[in-house]
């Protein structure tokens, strides 16, 4: 995307993000605890089994290795969606939970994200960092670990029941492939992250979905989004509205897909 219209930057753990269109993240996993601030715009964050709507001031963790669509929005004067993003990545908090005397902890069973925007602290703590949004380049690595280290802090100070989310460095484990896979098929990450999630090796999972479903993982996820594009087109959707929803990267690719699987365009037409 043009730069005109999107700014990214980045400094160790802490990302600026600024986008000024109606746009949905690249990225659909989000592989480290996130600590995200809404500075202005509207965020909508799908997960497999809820929605959350962030508004300008929201200030929400989002735990590790969760698959979501992100679609960025900006308000209704036409402020863009602006956001703060810290990275707990599992070495900085291994190196907090050392200096600190903190056991790391089990897997954590809680939700995709948790709301701390009633913490007055955390809110003063995003508002040190706002100065740093068009000059990135002055939060030098010193300064970003400082303020990265003062992130947990600043969590654990306003609920002491996150250490749960916040100290669960476990990899993910074994779980049931069919039962995740239909859960997650919209979701358009890599190969070897579906592998990863379900606790597997990408050959094992590879074999496994094999057993499972009597198909390749490429073929089943393909067959699969377009069976759901179809559905969702018949009840009203445009196509242009249900390519990314599905799982397709690109509407092209979608639309060339669509029409090899049931012989005529994605808009209804069987010409």
């Amino acid at each position: 995307m043009s730069k005109i219209f999107m700014s990214r930057e980045s400094s160790e753990n802490i990302l600026f993000s600024c986008e000024r269109l109606r746009a949905y993240s690249n990225e659909q996993i989000v592989p480290d605890l996130t600590l995200l601030y809404l500075e202005s715009g509207t965020l909508e964050l799908q997960f497999a089994h809820s929605k959350y709507v962030a508004n300008a001031g929201s200030i929400i963790l989002i735990r590790k290795n969760e698959l979501v669509k992100a679609l960025k929005l900006p308000d209704e004067s036409g402020q863009p969606c602006k956001s703060v993003n810290i990275f707990l990545t599992p070495e900085v908090l291994k190196k907090y939970a050392t200096q600190n005397k903190i056991e790391l902890k089990h897997r954590y069973a809680g939700g995709s994200l948790v709301n701390v925007s009633k913490s007055k602290f955390i809110r003063a703590y995003f508002q040190s960092l706002l100065p740093y949004f068009n000059q990135p380049e002055k939060l030098n690595p010193t300064l970003a670990s400082l303020k990265t280290t003062e992130a947990i802090a600043l969590l654990l100070g306003y609920d002491q029941g996150l250490e749960e989310m916040i100290f669960d460095l476990s990899e993910p484990f074994k779980i049931d492939l069919e039962k995740f896979i239909n859960q997650h098929f919209s979701y358009n990450i890599p190969m070897s992250e579906f592998a990863r999630l379900t606790g597997r090796s990408l050959s094992t999972f590879k074999r496994d979905f094999k057993n499972i479903f009597d198909n390749t993982p490429e073929r089943w996820l393909r067959d699969r989004r377009l069976a759901e594009a179809k559905l969702l087109m018949e009840i009203g959707q445009r196509p242009v509205d249900v390519y990314y929803r599905v799982g397709f990267e690109n509407f092209s690719h979608f639309s060339t897909a669509y029409k090899e699987k049931f012989g005529y365009n994605a808009s209804g037409s069987r010409v």
